[in-house]
């Protein structure tokens, strides 16, 4: 463990909004040359934290030193000159512009002050991916990238600035297993010359493997501040919410109905050739929850975008109840009884400058339509009624969603979706940022609604979810299904080989039934 010194301070860190006490007191300190690890439930403080050391918020009260001195961070940019660095948890991109633009703006390398050097942006991009072991192309539109992707460009931005104290908020949310290996590699490399680096993640076996200090909060308060040295996941639990287990709770044993909808010989053709979804077949009964695994560019977000009706060149066909669910529109489909729940969230599953209210019941406002006016008084209590059920930290919904933490954010999008009253459910990512206490409640909520009959299917590249949640395991690779697995009986090594096949047999439609 690094016994670097401290280069930056927190003291008595005091955050107000209206209605919301985000801070309260916090003391928190970053050492350089070390993994600075901060850890809390969703809504507890910690990227209100990281914005205020950012230069993105400013303390209601309290202080922040550098090398012992009292600094004040107006903008980011004051911060940046400071050294600080961050990766925001929400990517913070400019799809119609390329990866060497983006990494570079507002900092664009120019020949002599006139114009600018576009070739020295996209070498230094070039070098950046193959620090970061990737090929993605300098020339690129972040907009045609996956979110995984995307997530790497944003990491690439970051080190670009060669920051003093680099703050990477939930950096591997998007990214698969390989992916993470390659930022683990790039941390140690950031520490050996010296980095302090704040680590946010709900990881958490990931902060007890890399991290050298550990800070927990909650409600805004420190309730564990200590060298990683004998720290174990039930500690850090317990100092998040109280107890000392995860709790995924596959409670609820139910009997499986009838077939209620079913996937035949799906294909979406690859630009440049090949297939994204290649040949898929498969069924999912009323109250089953079926999980779907593979590594980033398996195919498993483009089979639900087929679902939606996104790609209209897709072929093959889907059945709901029985019947063609041949509608070419997302409203078709939605209305037929498919909601979909985005991987993200941002950009895909809500409007930032609407209300939680309004982002809720966006999608079935016909529900509350009174000839020519919305019944408001039942959009209220029907949202009312979901934010109980999920527990979502708001002070009103009728504040912008912007105002949530990310898991909360997650939260209101998924109760959007259940407002559609949906017979199938997909759920792409669903515990993407999303704390230990919140998976809990999240996965509690699905296992309810799968027993009441909905059909959840539900992409994930975490093991343990797919494992602890799923009634029966798909594994992608490829664009094809490669496996399949009763959950009660998964194996995880089975599951690890299955999504790295190149190719393999498409499993028979009588064995998915």
């Amino acid at each position: 463990m690094s016994t670097s010194a401290i280069g930056l301070s927190i003291r008595g860190a005091t955050k107000v909004y209206p209605g919301t006490l985000a801070l309260d007191a916090v003391d928190f300190d970053v050492r350089l040359g070390s993994v600075n690890v901060l850890v809390g439930e969703n809504g507890a403080g910690k990227s209100t934290l990281m914005k205020v050391i950012a230069g993105v918020e400013q303390l209601t009260s309290g202080e922040i030193l550098m090398d012992g001195k009292p600094q004040h961070f107006a903008s980011t940019g004051e911060a940046a000159a400071h050294g600080i660095g961050i990766i925001f948890q929400e990517l913070n991109l400019f799809p119609n512009m390329t990866v060497a633009e983006n990494i570079f703006i507002g900092r664009e390398r120019t020949r002599g002050g006139i114009d600018i050097d576009a070739a020295s942006q996209r070498a230094a991009a070039r070098e950046l991916m193959t620090r970061l072991e990737h090929a993605i192309e300098p020339d690129a539109l972040v907009g045609e990238l996956r979110i995984g992707e995307q997530q790497i460009v944003e990491i690439a931005k970051a080190l670009s600035q060669d920051a003093r104290i680099l703050i990477m908020d939930e950096p591997t949310s998007a990214l698969s297993a390989p992916e993470v290996e390659i930022l683990f590699r790039v941390i140690a490399d950031l520490r050996r010359r010296g980095v302090g680096i704040v680590y946010i993640s709900h990881r958490l076996e990931e902060l007890i493997r890399i991290g050298d200090w550990i800070t927990v909060l909650r409600d805004g308060r420190i309730t564990g501040s200590r060298a990683m040295d004998g720290v174990d996941v039930p500690w850090i639990v317990r100092n998040m919410i109280g107890a000392a287990s995860k709790d995924y709770a596959k409670t609820e044993e139910h009997e499986f109905g009838a077939e209620i909808f079913s996937a035949e010989d799906i294909c979406l053709p690859r630009q440049g050739g090949g297939m994204t979804v290649d040949h898929v077949s498969f069924a999912l009964r009323a109250g089953e929850i079926v999980g779907i695994y593979g590594l980033m560019g398996a195919g498993r977000s483009e089979l639900f975008e087929c679902i939606m009706a996104q790609h209209p060149h897709a072929t093959g066909e889907f059945r709901l109840d029985g019947r063609p669910l041949d509608e070419a529109s997302v409203a078709g489909r939605i209305a037929r009884g498919i909601a979909l729940i985005p991987e993200d969230r941002k950009t895909q599953g809500t409007i930032q400058i609407m209300s939680i209210r309004e982002n809720m019941s966006l999608a079935c406002l016909r529900d509350f339509t009174r000839l020519f006016h919305l019944d408001l008084a039942a959009e209220r209590a029907r949202v009312r009624d979901l934010v109980r059920d999920l527990a979502i930290k708001v002070a009103s919904p009728e504040n912008p969603i912007s105002s949530l933490s990310g898991g909360n954010q997650q939260k209101v999008v998924i109760g959007k979706a259940l407002m559609t009253k949906p017979r199938v459910l997909l759920m792409d990512e669903p515990s993407r940022g999303i704390d230990v206490g919140a998976k809990a409640e999240v996965f509690r909520t699905m296992r309810r609604l799968a027993a009441e009959g909905l059909g959840i299917l539900f992409v994930t590249s975490d093991l343990e979810e797919v494992m602890s949640l799923s009634d029966r395991i798909l594994v992608m690779s490829n664009g094809r299904i490669t496996g399949e697995f009763l959950g009660s009986e998964a194996d995880e090594a089975a599951i690890v080989a299955a999504s790295a096949v190149g190719h393999a047999p498409t499993p028979s439609r009588e064995a998915h039934a």
